[in-house]
């Protein structure tokens, strides 16, 4: 797994600090390597003059590798070196590139107006600062804590970073979020003068620190908590990944299916494998909740029935050491199930895998403009916890490994709309999968309804013939009904409250919603030709995907295996 770092800074820092600022640069990133090994270090570069260059310099150093983003076309964006040694080193910096990233002329700006310094040039560095924001989980900032003087400086960026807007008035640019919350504001200020300018001593700036907009800035070298948990969950799905990479590359089902005869971008087809190993965790991980949930509540049946026992039947004083038996191995299991994280993982890869359904479905069909600077999908999760960040990072990541110059088959388009929605009786298809599983559910919950009631009128049965023949029973007969009379709401009560649990009535509204949105989308596409306008219909459906899946995390994030249900 990649953990990016994007860069920003001043192209015209003091000579005389560069030793310094390369060795916190080179501690930052070691940092970063002693937290998280599990992690290759990525770095997001301009390669502009001054802190791009220097930061790009110690990453090389270091073998860190780098993409690069160019604001514009390289023999326009070369125009603004000063010197044949500048323009020598970024050149020799350029050839060691991962990739290169060459941002388009914002909303179709001719070229010819970026070619000179003014707002149209201006407004590509805007982009460029924007595009490394969107894509990078830690943004490395070298600055004097002051106002940018132009737009696209450093203030510009790190602003955006920390809020989702950009800085200066009248910007047409729109945060669609910007009261959500926002995982990917994670910034590490170094600070530094400017050649000409105050000295970094006098503006009263730490040497380094972490800055959110969530916390208070933090000297030193401690990264917010949040924001650590977050990149350790990155961490897991890595290392769970690895650790059953045979069993996920034997089993893993994948979205491209090997019917497709049109040619899918190897970057697609990485995002497809990425789709493969969520899916399949959290398939595991649900048998594993699923497992556990039903036992924790046949246990509580059993302890129910060994207690109602013990009362009613004298000698039977074991029945006492069977029900802290039931009572321990119930607490065993929750514990256990809570370190493996059985609950969490299984929620969290879920919403991972239908992320990238719809990442692999957009990109093939080409619904997202790979040469756009925003990230399609920030909208995913939004409303979450600051830790569930990570699942966009995942996508975050897989976008920016895209091929930006690759434009998919429009003959794509037809085989998303079959093999996402599907129809009717289609078991390819979604729509057939949400009317399926809402028929499921629909099912489950009537034999709950119907248990409940038949256990409510046996019990009263029950003590209409203990009334009425109370003179006839033996005590054996007695007791045995009186069993039977605290068993049977007992076994409908946990039957309820397993059904509870699993989110049974909530999940069939949840469902059937879902097979509304499927099935209007299916009428829709079916009714036009017009490739853009079933682009358009497919980027509205996932989005609604998008939105379901983060209630449906939301709703399962309350229903956890606890032992309180013993």
């Amino acid at each position: 797994m990649n953990l990016s770092i994007g860069v920003t800074g001043h192209s015209d820092l003091v000579p005389a600090e560069e030793p310094a600022l390369c060795e916190q640069v080179r501690v930052f990133f070691q940092q970063l390597r002693d937290d998280f090994p599990e992690l290759q270090l990525q770095l997001l570069t301009p390669l502009a003059e001054g802190a791009d260059r220097l930061v790009t310099g110690v990453a090389q150093e270091m073998g860190i590798p780098f993409i690069v983003v160019f604001p514009m076309f390289q023999e326009i964006y070369e125009k603004d070196f000063g010197s044949e040694e500048s323009l020598f080193l970024f050149r020799k910096q350029l050839g060691a590139a991962e990739s290169v990233v060459t941002l388009p002329p914002h909303d179709g700006i001719d070229p010819i107006y970026i070619e000179s310094r003014g707002p149209s040039r201006n407004q590509q560095y805007v982009q460029a600062g924007v595009f490394t924001s969107n894509h990078c989980q830690v943004l490395l900032t070298l600055w004097d804590g002051l106002e940018a003087e132009h737009e696209g400086g450093t203030a510009d960026v790190l602003h955006y970073h920390l809020t989702g807007l950009l800085a200066r008035p009248g910007r047409r640019e729109e945060s669609p979020n910007l009261l959500a919350e926002n995982e990917n504001d994670l910034a590490y200020h170094i600070s530094c003068s400017r050649n000409g300018g105050a000295p970094a001593s006098e503006v009263e700036l730490p040497t380094a620190r972490w800055i959110t907009a969530h916390f208070e800035p933090a000297p030193g070298g401690e990264m917010p908590i949040a924001y650590r948990q977050m990149l350790r969950r990155l961490v897991q799905f890595g290392q769970d990944k690895k650790r059953f990479s045979d069993a996920i590359g034997r089993q893993s089902y994948s979205l491209l299916t090997d019917q497709v005869v049109l040619a899918a971008p190897a970057s697609i087809r990485e995002v497809d494998r990425s789709f493969g190993a969520a899916d399949w965790l959290a398939i595991y991980y649900r048998k594993r909740v699923s497992t556990g949930l039903l036992a924790t509540h046949i246990i509580a049946v059993l302890m129910g029935l060994s207690f109602i026992v013990y009362s009613e039947f004298d000698g039977l004083d074991w029945l006492v050491l069977v029900f802290l038996a039931l009572f321990f191995g119930g607490v065993a299991l929750y514990l256990w199930s809570e370190r493996r994280e059985w609950h969490r993982k299984y929620l969290d890869y879920r919403a991972l895998a239908e992320g990238l359904r719809v990442q692999v479905y957009w990109l093939i069909s080409g619904v997202v403009d790979t040469s756009s600077i925003e990230f399609a999908y920030d909208n995913f999760l939004q409303k979450q916890d600051v830790d569930l960040g990570w699942i966009r990072h995942v996508m975050r990541s897989a976008s920016l490994a895209q091929e930006r110059e690759d434009h998919p088959d429009p003959q794509w388009v037809d085989w998303v709309i079959t093999h996402w929605v599907g129809r009717p009786g289609d078991p390819d298809g979604q729509l057939d999968y949400y009317r399926h599983k809402a028929s499921l559910k629909e099912t489950a919950f009537r034999r709950t309804e119907l248990l409940g009631n038949v256990s409510l009128w046996l019990g009263i049965a029950l003590a209409i013939v203990l009334y009425a023949a109370a003179g006839l029973l033996q005590q054996s007969q007695h007791q045995i009904l009186l069993v039977l009379m605290g068993v049977l709401p007992l076994f409908a009560a946990v039957r309820s409250a397993y059904s509870h649990q699993k989110a049974d009535k909530e999940l069939i509204k949840q469902y059937r919603f879902m097979s509304r949105v499927f099935n209007n989308a299916h009428r829709l596409l079916s009714n036009t030709q017009d490739i853009e306008k079933k682009k358009q219909i497919l980027r509205a459906l996932g989005n609604a995907a998008l939105e379901e899946h983060a209630e449906w995390i939301l709703m399962h994030r309350e229903r956890p295996l606890e032992h309180g249900h013993l």
